[in-house]
């Protein structure tokens, strides 16, 4: 089984900075790639950003590209997003996500992201 914790999360306002991170543990073997999605309140789950473990491509939602960047630790199985410049959409409740080699998929709990004046 595959935990996975998020934390920093919180109220921060437009244009401020925030840096949420992800640790995961438990039966982790190999890792295909790690991210995030969020989901405000009346809306679907969207992508946000992904890291691929081995080489560490990036892709990143076009509403956040330019504004968060998404990196890694191996050694310590923890992905981050480093949120700059915040805008209002982006409030929403931010999950951490894990893909294993062949194809599981796991979800943190979510931490919030309230961005406001």
């Amino acid at each position: 089984q595959v935990q996975l914790v998020e934390s920093g999360g919180g109220l921060v306002q437009p244009g401020g900075s925030l840096r949420l991170s992800c640790a995961a543990s438990g039966s982790i073997f190999s890792i295909y790639t790690m991210g995030w999605y969020r989901q405000a309140p009346g809306k679907e789950r969207e992508f946000v950003a992904t890291i691929r473990w081995s080489f560490g491509r990036t892709d990143y939602a076009d509403s956040v590209k330019g504004r968060f960047t998404i990196s890694r630790d191996n050694a310590k199985n923890t992905v981050d997003l480093q949120m700059h410049s915040p805008q209002f959409e982006d409030t929403a409740l931010y999950y951490c996500y894990l893909r294993v080699v062949g194809g599981d998929d796991y979800w943190g709990q979510g931490t919030q992201v309230t961005v406001s004046s």
